[in-house]
């Protein structure tokens, strides 16, 4: 059994967090710190245009020596972004986010933007698979 997008996103306490691309950095640092997050997804309306992440404010304000407060989100977004769907299982999450070297991402249907999916997400719910796994087959040997 492998656990779909669309079941996880079903859980309790899944906000969504977003930003706007004309948000200051400070502002942006602000809510990844109250809301304890590692990333926002960066929306104009409905679109998804970008993802702002730890890892961008590291290497594109701290480390070229730039003013949080005086830099836009667009300035310092990732901008390509790629994303799945409620229909998407954890584990081609898991392998996407993996091969392409990043930890968040987007859940998008019919064009709008409807979770977040973490690597933490994906951990856990392959996880919860293997150990359903393993309790069908030690049930099926025992009763064998």
């Amino acid at each position: 059994m492998m656990t779909k997008v669309r079941m996880m996103l079903g859980s309790p306490k899944r906000n969504v967090w977003t930003i706007s691309p004309d948000s200051t950095v400070y502002e942006a640092l602000q809510l990844l710190a109250e809301k304890d997050i590692g990333a926002l997804i960066v929306t104009e309306g409905d679109q998804v245009v970008g993802i702002f992440s730890e890892r961008d404010y590291a290497r594109k304000v701290i480390l070229d020596e730039r003013s949080s407060r005086d830099t836009t989100v667009r300035e310092i977004m990732s901008k390509r972004v790629l994303h799945v769907t409620p229909e998407h299982t954890m584990d081609e999450c898991m392998a996407l986010m993996t091969v392409k070297r990043f930890r968040h991402l987007p859940v998008v249907e019919y064009g709008r933007l409807v979770g977040v999916v973490s690597i933490g997400d994906a951990v856990k719910s392959i996880m919860s698979d293997q150990q359903l796994l393993i309790e069908q087959l030690e049930n099926y040997i025992v009763s064998g």
